[in-house]
């Protein structure tokens, strides 16, 4: 094997499908790989034949040029894939096996790996803890919108389904395994949700609706979303939630229109950094979501918060926000004793379990969040669409699995 074809950044606004090397088992220099990282060996990995790989909105900022994300840089943390060889150091996962790979990397030997906190593995990334394929300051590991993609401590890593017709009959629920679904369900879950819980969801994109459908797995009694786009509104609609319109009033006032009470017990920020402002014309206000949601949330509530922050933001709307540094109103946060939860998804807290789900067909995660196939070439069009608002979770289809 010598080709492989992969989606890549090249300027803001621009992403191209280029050529890159076959994956080896060892980590080379490229766009984005920290120094320290090159060379390393990796005889615990795997290399994959991509299935399925998804645009997800962390991708989008990267694309929009809202990091520091260097050119070239290949995408893509999402990936599902058949595994094609392996390295000598690989006991368990065999060529041949289907498998969903977390976006997350964790080397599962660590301190925190060892306590389940896998996103902020300490092995992974020469520059802080937490690594994840194609992303930005994540390690350099190269990303998985691809052809192939090698997989580091791939029995740790790689979650095996347990019939491969099965698995690819379903494969786009099971795609969602990878990031947008275990991280919907860790903001509900790290929000308090359970059985009887009234929940509101800010943000209607992907990881909204993951969200949305993971508190309807906990037994919400509401799931309430909020967005300005009316297209996910309704895709919000269509399985079973309440919504509301952030361009035409005020949020306290439309959930108390749904409950009877201006307040919800639980909290989630599936939004991030680049939040706008409630009302027809806002433009954009990174701390809103925050700030809203603490005024929303009843005292002693949390607040899950899945959506991304960073500390290098190039178009933030201010000199503290391109440094991540929001006007947090900590002060009602304190006043209220909410709790925070931030930070990646450990994805594999959760993947298992929700793979059962929908093996079981207690869930339709890809129904929810309107999946739909296109492929690799297409990638670039795919970004385009996304951005512009598309109600849709775009799952790049590079080998013809999903055909």
């Amino acid at each position: 094997m010598s080709g492989n074809k992969a989606v890549a950044y090249k300027s803001p606004g621009v992403v191209e499908v280029i050529d890159i090397d076959y994956p080896t088992f060892e980590l080379k220099d490229g766009p984005g790989v920290n120094p320290a990282n090159i060379g390393r060996k990796l005889p615990h990995g795997a290399i994959i034949k991509t299935v399925a790989t998804n645009i997800c909105g962390s991708d989008q900022h990267m694309v929009r040029g809202r990091t520091t994300a260097p050119a070239n840089l290949v995408l893509g943390h999402e990936i599902t894939g058949e595994v094609v060889e392996v390295g000598p150091g690989v006991e368990f996962i065999k060529v041949g096996d289907i498998v969903s790979v977390p976006f997350n990397i964790a080397c599962g030997r660590c301190r925190n790996c060892k306590e389940r906190k896998t996103g902020i593995c300490l092995n992974v990334n020469p520059a802080r803890p937490g690594a994840a394929y194609g992303y930005v300051d994540m390690g350099g590991w190269v990303g998985g919108q691809a052809e192939y993609v090698l997989v580091p401590y791939a029995d740790f890593n790689a979650l095996k389904f347990p019939d491969r017709d099965q698995a690819l009959e379903k494969i786009m629920d099971l795609t969602m395994l990878s990031d947008i679904f275990p991280t919907g369900f860790h903001g509900a879950v790290t929000a308090g949700v359970g059985p009887g819980s009234t929940v509101y969801i800010a943000g209607a994109g992907p990881v909204g609706l993951a969200a949305a459908t993971g508190a309807q797995l906990l037994g919400a009694a509401a799931v309430i979303v909020g967005d300005l786009n009316a297209d996910r509104l309704a895709q919000a609609r269509s399985f079973g939630c309440e919504t509301i319109d952030l361009t035409a009033g005020d949020l306290a006032d439309q959930i108390e229109q749904i409950l009877g009470v201006p307040e919800v017990d639980c909290g989630v920020d599936a939004v991030g950094f680049e939040a706008r402002g409630h009302g027809k014309d806002a433009g954009e206000a990174p701390a809103t979501v925050l700030n809203s949601l603490m005024d929303v949330t009843t005292a002693g509530g949390a607040l899950g918060i899945p959506g991304l922050y960073v500390t290098g933001d190039p178009g933030g709307v201010d000199e503290a926000a391109q440094k991540g540094s929001l006007s947090l109103s900590l002060g009602t946060g304190w006043a209220k004793s909410l709790s925070f939860n931030t930070g990646q998804c450990p994805v594999m807290k959760y993947n298992r379990q929700l793979m059962m789900a929908i093996l079981h067909d207690k869930v339709s995660i890809g129904k929810n969040v309107n999946a739909k196939a296109i492929s690799l070439d297409d990638a670039p069009r795919g970004y385009a669409e996304f951005d512009a608002g598309a109600a849709t979770k775009y799952v790049l289809n590079p080998n013809g699995y999903l055909d």
